[in-house]
């Protein structure tokens, strides 16, 4: 059966790309607070999860909501706040404004995107980024795999706003009725997409939106699979 879907729009951080928590608790450990990358990784799909609320997504921006996310995961994990701390997430910031802390690609997803390019789909990538987003993906050999890469900070609007979903579908010549956006935040991906007209799915890794009315899928080889047997 062929592939009702010829687009894939696919949000960066949380669905090709991870925060590289390894860098985040050796810098931790300059300021004396010894925290593993195992749990700092465990504890944010649960920060995202609080960050995910409609009221919080209309009064912040990508780079306030990102700042946000790490303090309630340092949080979670029994972190206090200190000025040890400050100086730690004030490094942090530093480097991710020029580098992009969110640097660990999955084991999945080169894979996946072959499997995607395999079936002929054009891959774009939607992402709320700081415009650092392009040197980032071909630093991390991504790049080979995509189409086009649209930075939120190069275009002047972020998600949820369905201005950066049309401005994709535009440059990839794209119909909404054979595209599908996947990303990892309800209040921002799904709604956004929806709101340019598009059909979308919510990456769910750790399994917390289960009243979520969109498809879920828990890895992007589970979205490959479904997009073979044309279940999207």
């Amino acid at each position: 059966m062929p592939l009702r879907i010829k687009t894939l729009l696919l949000d960066a951080g949380g669905v090709l790309v991870l925060p590289n928590w390894s860098r985040v608790s050796e810098t931790l450990d300059r300021y004396g607070i010894k925290i593993e990358a195992s749990a700092l990784a465990e504890a944010e799909p649960h920060a995202k999860r609080v960050l995910d609320d409609l009221s919080i997504v209309k009064r912040t921006d990508d780079r306030s909501r990102g700042l946000l996310c790490l303090k309630l995961i340092l949080e979670r994990v029994g972190v206090s706040k200190s000025s040890r701390v400050e100086m730690a997430i004030a490094e942090l910031e530093t480097y991710h404004a020029t580098k992009n802390l969110w640097e660990h690609v999955p084991d999945e997803v080169p894979s996946a995107l072959i499997r995607f390019r395999k079936f002929g789909l054009r891959l774009v990538v939607v992402s709320n980024a700081n415009g650092t987003l392009h040197s980032h993906l071909s630093r991390l050999g991504l790049t080979p795999y995509l189409d086009l890469v649209l930075d939120s900070s190069d275009e002047g609007v972020e998600k949820p706003d369905p201005r950066l979903f049309t401005m994709a579908m535009h440059r990839a010549r794209a119909r909404p009725e054979s595209t599908l956006h996947v990303g990892d935040l309800y209040h921002i991906d799904i709604v956004g997409a929806r709101a340019a007209g598009l059909r979308a799915v919510l990456l769910d890794r750790a399994g917390l939106y289960p009243e979520c009315d969109c498809p879920r899928i828990s890895t992007l080889d589970e979205l490959a699979d479904g997009l073979k047997e044309s279940r999207f």
